[in-house]
């Protein structure tokens, strides 16, 4: 099972969208600081996931997100929901 992830920087207001196999773990390594891109806005939330049965299918979902319409809505529904 791979997992599409978006994580959200209260402090900082910074949005993170990646995927993984080990969704509880990966959350941890952002937190504490083992990823280069996210260690320097901790800590983060998990906002959203989406489970896929391939890592091809949850990569393809990660670009979407990543896209100007993806993180558009992230900031529009998901964030407004929180």
């Amino acid at each position: 099972m791979f997992t599409t992830y978006v994580l959200y920087s209260m402090k900082f207001d910074r949005i993170y969208i990646g995927q993984t196999n080990n969704l509880e773990l990966r959350l941890k390594q952002h937190n504490q600081g083992k990823s280069k891109s996210t260690k320097h806005y901790a800590p983060w939330v998990l906002i959203h996931s989406e489970s896929f049965s391939s890592r091809a299918e949850a990569m393809k979902r990660e670009n979407e997100l990543k896209s100007h319409a993806g993180r558009k809505f992230i900031r529009n529904v998901i964030l407004a929901q929180l």
